[in-house]
């Protein structure tokens, strides 16, 4: 893994800024607002409009985008919500990302497409909907630097946070060796990540909370702080 994102981060509490919600007309600004704050995780959703029905970044965004983010000691989490992200790991490596989750829901492989991911440096993740069974990764969390629990159907930014996820996440954090880390990501904000916290997880994406507020710096500080607290 690259020095951006060492073995203790899967160990803290992050708040993982997403610039799905991010005003992409100036998108290098919005991320600079976050960085601000002292977050030291970018999140990118990365979407193909067949996994879920919405289009966003590719690898040439992202390749302008990190090494802004790494001047600033912080690390890319790329989380791609793809048909078929094996075709695109190397692409995404070599455009910046520190880790990349992919969706157990599309890799018939999963062992490989791991493998695969730490070969090329970087993080690995598996990416779960709030519908799939903890039971079919199993056997593969063992491999995993962190797990990323959707507590939204994945897709779309602003969605409400599904209660029922939060039984998830502990089952989940009890099936997860302690070296991993477990993200959370959908409807994190003030009223969810303190729930979220005390049931196991410890990267908290965030994407309407923080740059749908009036001040996403500031906003991006006080969920640090519940976080931590």
């Amino acid at each position: 893994m690259r020095d951006v994102l060492p073995a203790e981060r899967f160990q803290a509490r992050l708040v993982a800024p997403s610039i799905l919600s991010a005003d992409f007309a100036r998108l290098g600004e919005e991320v600079d607002r976050v960085l601000d704050a002292g977050v030291s995780l970018i999140h990118v959703d990365v979407m193909d409009g067949h996994f879920v029905p919405n289009i966003t970044v590719g690898p040439v965004v992202l390749r302008w985008l990190a090494p802004r983010i790494h001047a600033r000691g912080a690390a890319v989490d790329v989380h791609l919500m793809i048909q078929e992200p094996d075709r695109y790991l190397e692409a995404f490596a070599e455009a910046g990302a520190d880790a990349l989750s992919v969706h157990a829901e599309v890799c018939p492989h999963l062992y490989r497409t791991l493998a695969a991911i730490k070969e090329l440096g970087c993080a690995a993740g598996v990416a779960l909907d709030p519908a799939t069974d903890p039971t079919t990764v199993a056997e593969a969390l063992k491999y995993v630097d962190y797990l990323l629990v959707m507590t939204v159907e994945p897709g779309f930014g602003g969605q409400e946070f599904i209660p029922e996820t939060l039984d998830k996440v502990s089952r989940l954090r009890g099936m997860l060796p302690s070296r991993a880390a477990l993200e959370v990501d959908g409807g994190v904000g003030r009223e969810t990540i303190r729930a979220l916290r005390d049931r196991g997880a410890n990267w908290f994406v965030a994407g309407s909370a923080i740059f749908g507020s009036d001040d996403p710096t500031g906003e991006a500080r006080i969920l640090q702080e519940l976080a931590d607290s």
